[in-house]
C-alpha cells in the first residue's frame, strides 16, 4: 500500500491523499479504538471539529483537533454522513468545519461511518434497533408457552425475569427512527407486525415522540399482556394525544370490548359520526371535550371564544345534546371516544 501510495503520488496528489485516508482509518479499526479515540484522531485529521451521535445513547460526542473536547454549543455541521449497521441507521458523524467543505471531506466521512459502525459492532451492546418479526412475535403472542417466549426474549437480549415495556406505534416514518425517539432504555429491539410497529425495550419515555407518530403503551408486566394493553391504548389515541399509556385509561379502557354492532346501532355514535364528517367541526367538539371551557377550546384553537360557541351550539343541536350541561358534555365525550374506536 505505501508503495502504491508513493507512486501516485507522482501522479495525482489528490489520489494520493484519498488513499492515505483510507490507510488512516483501517489504523484505527485494527486498533479497536473507541469511539471517543477515534473522534479524536478524525478531528487531528480533519482540522476542525468532529461529531459522532448514536440514537438512543446519550449525548454526542464531539472533539476539537486539539484532542480536547469541542466547545459548546456546536457549529451547523459542514459536512454529514449516516452511520449504517446491518442496514439500519444507527447514528450520524459530521464535521464543524468553518470554512468550505475539503476536497476528501466527503471520503474523510464516509470512512469515519464505517469506522464508527465497527466499533459499535464490536464493542455492543449492540445499537440496532431492529429484530426477526418471527422473533419479536413470540416474545409477545398469547399462545407462546413462557419457555419459548424466555428462550425468543433472551435471544433478542432481554435478561431473564427483567421488566419489558411494549409500545405499539403507528407511523409512516422509518420503524427504527420511531422507536429511538421513544427514548428507550436498553435493550430495545423493534420489527414490523402487520400494519403496527411493535417496540420492546427495558424502559420508555415517550417525551421525545415524533411528529406523525402515534403510540400505545402497555406496563411492564408479561410482554404479552403489555402487548394487548399496547393496542388498546394506540386506539385511543388522537391527532392531540398521539401517546397514550394504558393505565391512564383507567375504566375507559373497557369502551374498547364494545360489540361493534351495538356501537353501530347507537344514536349518539350515528351522529357524531355525521358531525365528523366537518372536519372544523370535529376539531372543535375534540378541543372543547378536552378542556371541557369554551374560552380554553378557543385559545386551542387560536379563534374566538364567540367563534367557538356558535360552533358548539351548531354541534350540540347535530347530537341532539346541550354541549355546556355536565351530562350533556359527558354523552359527547363517550360518542367521540366510541366513534373513534371504530375508525380504521
Amino acid at each position: 500500500m505505501e508503495a502504491l501510495v508513493e507512486r501516485l503520488s507522482r501522479l495525482d496528489a489528490r489520489a494520493e491523499g484519498a488513499l492515505r485516508v483510507v490507510m488512516f482509518y483501517d489504523t484505527l479499526i485494527s486498533r479497536r479504538v473507541d469511539l471517543p479515540a477515534l473522534a479524536r484522531a478524525s478531528a487531528a485529521l480533519a482540522e476542525c471539529v468532529v461529531g459522532i451521535r448514536l440514537h438512543g445513547a446519550g449525548p454526542a460526542i464531539r472533539m476539537a483537533p486539539d484532542g480536547g473536547s469541542a466547545p459548546a454549543p456546536a457549529r451547523p455541521a459542514s459536512t454529514s454522513r449516516p452511520v449504517t449497521l446491518d442496514e439500519e441507521e444507527i447514528g450520524s458523524v459530521w464535521l464543524e468545519r468553518a470554512s468550505a467543505p475539503g476536497p476528501l471531506d466527503e471520503l474523510l466521512l464516509d470512512r469515519l461511518a464505517i469506522a464508527a459502525a465497527s466499533v459499535v459492532e464490536r464493542y455492543g451492546p449492540a445499537r440496532t434497533t431492529m429484530a426477526d418479526p418471527a422473533l419479536v412475535e413470540l416474545a409477545i403472542s398469547p399462545d407462546t408457552d413462557e419457555a419459548a417466549r424466555s428462550r425468543a426474549l433472551r435471544l433478542l437480549g432481554f435478561a431473564a425475569g427483567a421488566p419489558v415495556w411494549v409500545a405499539a406505534v403507528r407511523s409512516d416514518r422509518p420503524l427504527d427512527r420511531v422507536a429511538n425517539a421513544l427514548r428507550p432504555t436498553r435493550p430495545m429491539k423493534a420489527a414490523p407486525l402487520a400494519d403496527v410497529g411493535v417496540v420492546l425495550a427495558a424502559g420508555l419515555d415517550p417525551a421525545g415522540v415524533l411528529a406523525d407518530v402515534r403510540a400505545g403503551i402497555g406496563v411492564a408486566d408479561s410482554p404479552d399482556r403489555s402487548w394487548r394493553q399496547a393496542r388498546i391504548a394506540l386506539r385511543f389515541t388522537t391527532p392531540r394525544d398521539r401517546v397514550v399509556h394504558h393505565t391512564d385509561l383507567g375504566a375507559v379502557a373497557l369502551l374498547a370490548q364494545l360489540p361493534a354492532d351495538a356501537v353501530r346501532d347507537n344514536a349518539d355514535v350515528a351522529a357524531m359520526a355525521r358531525v365528523a364528517g366537518d372536519p372544523d367541526d370535529l376539531e372543535t367538539l375534540d378541543a372543547y371535550c378536552a378542556t371541557g371551557s369554551q374560552r380554553r377550546a378557543a385559545d386551542l384553537l387560536h379563534l374566538h371564544h364567540s367563534s367557538v360557541a356558535r360552533r358548539l351550539d351548531q354541534i350540540g343541536r347535530a347530537l341532539g345534546v346541550e354541549l355546556t350541561a355536565p351530562d350533556g358534555l359527558m354523552r359527547a365525550r363517550l360518542a367521540l371516544t366510541v366513534w373513534r374506536l371504530m375508525e380504521p
